[in-house]
């Protein structure tokens, strides 16, 4: 009883990152029932069949919070849902932990392209959504659709920062169409895994303490994402990206783990000042915003004047 409340607690913790930041509730969710020592096949298996309610009940929740691009879903979710069904048999087979140091370096090399994108651009920018081409749609949805069933978690880490990357594209459509679209994936790859594996691989119990937590957390985190300013999840996504890849990063290319806290450290402490410089930077911008309304009010007054 107390592993499953401690898996509600996962679930609702995984879910209210993933429907903030429009990703890692595979990877955090993943992480923890693999360190409780199943199989990655099991566990990308169980994490997605959890993942079809608690996506469907954050979906519902974006799209009444209006965080839903209609067009850009529709884009996404058909080459998604194949790419998931093609990864989740091909993990039945082969393990897909050969791809991911090449992913994880280059979304770890996109988080700081967001990072900067959203630091030194206006926040205007992001106001305007921009849709991706058809041909360019097909192609990520493939891409991330296959990574997530076979790395356990990865259609947000993939999807969200490559479209937040794109110039006019605003975070609080991206995280909730990539959240919203999430669910057909998750059914797709939860097909791919009962036909190779079976029913008797699922843990169930584990399903449902995920499927609690994270349908509590899915209408919370959908609001959130709705108030918080753009320019400050950009900062946090960003971030999110660099450290989550960052522990693949350097296990597989840095032999020497004794230095591996000391990169964490630099990279965390770094992130923080970056994050308190944005802060400022909207303060100070929502000042002069503010002031430059006062004066025009005070000119237009002037002239008004008889």
């Amino acid at each position: 009883m107390e592993k499953l409340i401690i898996l509600s607690i996962v679930g609702f913790i995984a879910q209210l990152i993933d429907g903030a930041l429009g990703m890692a509730y595979g990877l955090t969710s993943s992480t923890l029932l693999l360190a409780a020592g199943a199989a990655p096949a099991i566990v990308s298996a169980t994490v997605h069949m959890s993942e079809v309610v608690t996506t469907a009940v954050s979906g519902i929740s974006h799209y009444k919070f209006g965080n839903v691009d209609k067009k850009l879903l529709f884009r996404l979710t058909i080459p998604g849902a194949i790419g998931a069904f093609i990864g989740a048999c091909f993990l039945s087979n082969i393990s897909g932990e050969v791809a991911k140091p090449y992913i994880s370096t280059f979304l770890f090399l996109l988080g700081f392209y967001i990072i900067f994108r959203f630091l030194f651009r206006s926040q205007e920018k992001t106001k305007r959504v921009v849709s991706l081409s058809s041909k360019q749609s097909i192609s990520l949805g493939l891409f991330a659709g296959f990574a997530d069933a076979t790395g356990g978690g990865g259609w947000g880490p993939i999807s969200t920062p490559i479209l937040l990357s794109k110039d006019g594209m605003a975070p609080h459509k991206v995280i909730g169409t990539v959240d919203t679209s999430e669910f057909a994936v998750a059914v797709s790859a939860t097909l791919g895994f009962i036909l190779s594996l079976g029913w008797e691989t699922v843990n169930f119990l584990w399903v449902i303490a995920l499927i609690l937590g994270g349908v509590i957390a899915a209408p919370i985190a959908a609001w959130l994402v709705r108030i918080v300013p753009g320019q400050l999840l950009g900062l946090i996504v960003g971030g999110v990206i660099i450290l989550i890849n960052a522990r693949t990063i350097l296990t597989t290319w840095i032999s020497n783990e004794n230095i591996h806290l000391y990169i964490y450290l630099f990279l965390l402490i770094s992130w923080i000042l970056i994050f308190i410089y944005g802060i400022r930077k909207m303060k100070l911008a929502k000042k002069h915003m503010v002031h430059f309304q006062e004066s025009n009010l005070d000119e237009e007054e002037a002239v008004n004047k008889p």
